[in-house]
């Protein structure tokens, strides 16, 4: 009788901490969503200070709501040629870079500047 209710209060045991350790796993998400949610001044921060030509390009299209494709199609490239130049795998050419500027309504010294 003694074994059957020091095991029974075992598994009271164990399912108290299985309960902490789920509140506190909560606890941690609740707040990692917080810092999330805080960060977004920030976050929107950096996309706006791009450093190199890939970032200045992506955000243009991205703020014009423009997909990799459509740019592609508009210039006579690939998506893939679109794709290396965000990556920063390679560079448009200036021919390119002229008809991207005009594309997104701005000069291409425009996003030159904006390069770091």
């Amino acid at each position: 009788m003694k074994a059957t209710v020091f095991i029974a209060y075992i598994f009271l045991l164990m399912y108290f901490v299985v309960g902490v350790a789920f509140i506190y796993l909560f606890v941690l998400l609740v707040r990692a969503l917080r810092k999330y949610i805080k960060s977004e001044p920030v976050r929107k921060e950096k996309a706006e200070s791009a450093k190199s030509l890939g970032e200045v390009i992506k955000r243009y299209r991205t703020q014009r709501k423009m997909t990799q494709e459509f740019v592609a199609e508009s210039l006579g490239v690939t998506r893939q040629a679109v794709l290396k130049w965000e990556s920063g795998a390679s560079d448009p050419s200036i021919t390119n870079l002229m008809a991207l500027a005009k594309l997104f309504g701005v000069t291409a010294e425009e996003i030159l500047k904006e390069v770091k």
